[in-house]
């Protein structure tokens, strides 16, 4: 998918003059192409029946339900991109927290509405590539279950392609470069830098943007625990542990690389380590 592929979007906010000032700015991208407009919640839902947007610019307060409501009625595997777009900034961490691509104070400034434009266009690429991959992988794993299924093996343990590449490798495409599988067990150790991961392996390191917890808590396997705020190493790289002073350790890896264990998670990996 090229980053001139056409976004269908939708604007859901309830003031008029604010949709079509979004509207006037939006014009300036031409991948951009406004299917439909919501005043409400309600509206903005039947409006998704009929549209299936790629991408909802979202007001947040509005009268009877807010932009979090509308929210809470997706299904996440088909929640389309979600920018806020209000006048209020104190949302911000909420809005984060239900993984809105991008929150952007009115009135929208031409820079930041470009930066959101842009991510869309990444995670537009991401969904597309990886469906391809997906696709194709689903395709391999009918032909390899085929002859089992004809000697009365039972349908039922053909493994879900998507399940099977999520557990074994990391998937990092950044929108711009081919898909990157990275096997977890060439994992050396995964640091942060502010929204972007930097995924350390023996050969060399990819850039990822991710946010660490989320990467922890839903796509690394248990071999990886976290030591530090912004550190998560793979366990079976690391050789030893030194005690540093106030409860701290320097975690020694295989590599030589020296990385600090803080004292919030200096006693978990400890008792991962020891047993």
């Amino acid at each position: 998918m090229n980053n001139l592929s056409i976004i269908n979007t939708l604007i859901v906010d309830d003031e008029p003059a604010a949709i079509e000032g979004l509207r006037l700015r939006l014009a300036a991208f031409p991948q951009i192409q406004v299917t439909a407009e919501a005043h409400s919640v309600a509206e903005a839902i039947a409006a998704m029946d009929t549209q299936m947007p790629d991408l909802i610019f979202l007001d947040i307060e509005m009268p009877e339900q807010t932009g979090f409501d509308l929210i809470r009625q997706l299904q996440p595997e088909q929640c389309p991109a979600i920018v806020f777009v209000t006048a209020f900034h104190q949302h911000a961490v909420k809005a984060f927290e239900v993984r809105a691509l991008d929150y952007l104070l009115k009135p929208v400034k031409a820079e930041r509405l470009a930066e959101a434009i842009a991510r869309v266009s990444e995670l537009s690429a991401i969904r597309a590539d990886k469906a391809q991959l997906l696709s194709a992988v689903a395709e391999l794993t009918r032909e390899e279950q085929a002859p089992k299924i004809e000697e009365g093996a039972d349908k039922n343990t053909a493994a879900e392609p998507q399940y099977c590449i999520e557990r074994q490798k990391l998937v990092i495409q950044d929108g711009r470069n081919p898909i990157q599988l990275i096997p977890y067990q060439d994992i050396i150790w995964i640091d942060a830098a502010g929204d972007y991961m930097c995924v350390h392996t023996q050969a060399e390191t990819h850039v990822m943007r991710a946010r660490l917890k989320s990467l922890i808590d839903e796509r690394l396997p248990d071999v990886f625990v976290r030591i530090h705020k912004s550190t998560v190493p793979n366990l079976t790289y690391i050789e030893s542990l030194q005690p540093l002073c106030n409860s701290e350790y320097k975690a020694i890896l295989l590599n030589g690389k020296v990385l600090k264990v803080s004292r919030t998670y200096a006693r978990a990996l400890r008792q991962r380590l020891l047993g």
